[in-house]
């Protein structure tokens, strides 16, 4: 019994850093989850926050305060919501916690399923180091050229972070298993087509790091049918 608890303590020191990476992200969505039960989701996307900051006055307050968000970003944000399918992008408070957690975990290497405009790919590679990378998985570049997207990447200086791959993702991630690159992944942030789901999650397991997260969207059907709450699940791969 001494001997397991000990085993059990250190395990917990060396992986201070993660668990304070899970204790913020459900942080996070214990509040979006008050937030959105006490206010009533808003019926557009003009505002970078997921919740309508007229009536909630948390979401004004992290929306006033709390957002830093770079200016190539914030113009392809922009550029974004005046597309017809503006509401699939990710918000600037939901990029902003991803790039807290890139930081936290000092990640160099990403996967992203499900790009749209490139938005939050973007927003990732600018969390980067110079010599980090994010292959950004979709099975097409329309909605990407239809904002210019290559433009805003230009801008701030990371098209060579970004590793488009134009193809089904179930083949992207094959081919880098296939190319050695299991286990070497720091996080894997699956955004598609919810019938593949499982597979993705299954090959990311394989191509994820030690220690690496995996954040998975739109994970509640609730959220799916749009009643506002929180939505993503983050796992610790150990």
């Amino acid at each position: 019994m001494e001997n397991c608890a000990s085993k059990m303590m250190s395990f917990l020191g060396e992986n201070k850093l993660l668990f304070g990476a899970v204790g913020i992200a459900l942080s996070s969505a214990a509040l979006g989850f008050v937030i959105s039960r006490g206010f009533e989701r808003r019926n557009s996307f003009n505002a970078p926050f997921k919740v309508n900051s007229e009536h909630s006055p948390v979401a004004k307050y992290v929306l006033e305060y709390g957002i830093r968000e770079p200016l190539p970003l914030m113009k392809l944000r922009q550029a974004t919501l005046d597309h017809p399918g503006h509401r699939m992008i990710c918000s600037a408070d939901e990029a902003q916690f991803m790039r807290l957690l890139l930081e936290l975990i000092n990640a160099k290497k990403v996967i992203e399923i499900g790009i749209y405009t490139g938005y939050n790919t973007l927003s990732m590679a600018m969390a980067l180091p110079p010599d980090g990378k994010v292959v950004a998985c979709d099975i097409t570049d329309e909605f990407m050229s239809e904002v210019q997207s290559q433009h805003y990447f230009k801008e701030a200086d990371v098209e060579s972070k970004i590793d488009l791959r134009l193809q089904s993702a179930l083949t992207t991630l094959d081919d880098l298993i296939a190319a050695g690159e299991a286990g070497s992944f720091d996080l894997v942030f699956i955004d598609a087509d919810w019938t593949s789901k499982v597979q993705y999650y299954e090959k990311s397991l394989q191509l994820i790091r030690k220690g690496g997260l995996i954040v998975i969207d739109n994970v509640s059907k609730d959220a799916r049918r749009g009643s506002g709450t929180l939505n993503h699940w983050v796992g610790v791969c150990r």
